[in-house]
């Protein structure tokens, strides 16, 4: 089973925005938060934290279509909260992906998921459990 990840970012300020708020509406909070990082969880499932690139890899810019992660996926309770995370990402500007297929990106009408960019431009995926 998975433990932690830990994910170095550009601007802590602003991942923090993101990360913070997006996923406490799913049930994860700080437990933790240092000049130069801080941690959520939500007590089920690993938890994630997030670190200040070091300035000597700053200019070492993330794409997830190179070699590394790709995406982090959380599965939700149903859609209705897929629809949720929607909504409040377009009230606060956040970057969705794949909008004009929403929900159905991946094909078919099973799998119900909302697609969005970090500040990073990580993707971050939010799947219906039903």
């Amino acid at each position: 089973m998975l433990h932690h990840v830990e994910i170095y970012v550009s601007n802590l300020d602003a991942s923090h925005a993101f990360w913070a708020s997006i996923l406490a509406k799913i049930g994860y909070e700080e437990s933790g938060h240092w000049d130069g990082g801080f941690t959520l969880i939500n007590g089920e499932d690993a938890y994630l934290t997030f670190v200040q690139v070091a300035k000597k890899y700053e200019s070492h810019p993330y794409h997830r279509c190179g070699v590394g992660l790709n995406h982090l996926a959380f599965k939700v309770k149903s859609r209705d909260v897929v629809d949720a995370l929607r909504q409040y990402c377009i009230e606060n500007n956040i970057r969705s992906l794949y909008d004009e297929k929403y929900p159905f990106a991946n094909g078919g009408k099973e799998y119900y998921a909302l697609f969005v960019e970090d500040p990073d431009r990580i993707k971050v995926e939010f799947v219906a459990a039903d």
